[in-house]
């Protein structure tokens, strides 16, 4: 079930910092900024990326987040619409707080449990990710949550199986695993309380 159109576009890392969100001061590291060449990737997730709360991100089991790069074009007519497009209109790669930029594969291909081989290392899909207040002042305007409800792009966290290194412009297969849940019913019930 191997797909050559399956590859990595971008690899983004960030340390974990403070910014000022509603007037308090927030530890996030959701800004990633992108790195070249062979990234090291680690149980607990890419060598050089932290995360500011373990309690919602990191972890075995949240430890590398991918995102799709197609649904960046939402965004961008997303933040326009809000009048917030002038701010960064390129809306880079990492922007989502991502760490994998993934090319060719969307939340619909992929369910629990099913597993991305790239050429050096091994990764499971654990979840959806279930966005929270610190993405709208990324996003820069106070509806993104919904609208990441409302259309479900909201990438998705992968646990290490494998470890060893990713790196940008290498391809990847995509094995089925048991299929039961898919990422977007899995988001779906999580998202419902968002969607009141």
């Amino acid at each position: 079930m191997g797909n050559a159109a399956y590859t990595v576009a971008n690899i983004q890392v960030a340390r974990a910092h403070r910014v000022v969100i509603d007037g308090r001061s927030i530890l996030t590291a959701i800004h990633k900024t992108a790195v070249r060449g062979p990234v090291a990737v680690q149980p607990l997730g890419l060598q050089g990326d932290e995360q500011a709360d373990l309690s919602v991100h990191g972890g075995l089991e949240k430890a590398v987040y991918a995102y799709p790069a197609e649904h960046y074009a939402f965004w961008r007519e997303a933040r326009h619409h809000a009048g917030v497009a002038g701010i960064d209109d390129a809306l880079a790669h990492g922007c989502m707080g991502e760490n994998l930029t993934l090319s060719g594969l969307l939340e619909t291909d992929v369910w629990v449990g099913d597993v991305l081989r790239f050429p050096q290392c091994v990764l499971r899909v654990e979840q959806p990710r279930e966005p929270c207040y610190k993405f709208n002042a990324a996003m820069g305007f106070n509806t993104a949550v919904k609208a990441m409800a409302q259309s479900g792009f909201c990438g998705f966290y992968l646990s290490v199986d494998t470890p060893g290194t990713v790196q940008a412009g290498e391809g990847f297969e995509l094995l089925p695993g048991p299929r039961h849940v898919s990422i977007p019913q899995r988001f779906a019930a999580k998202m419902f309380k968002h969607m009141r």
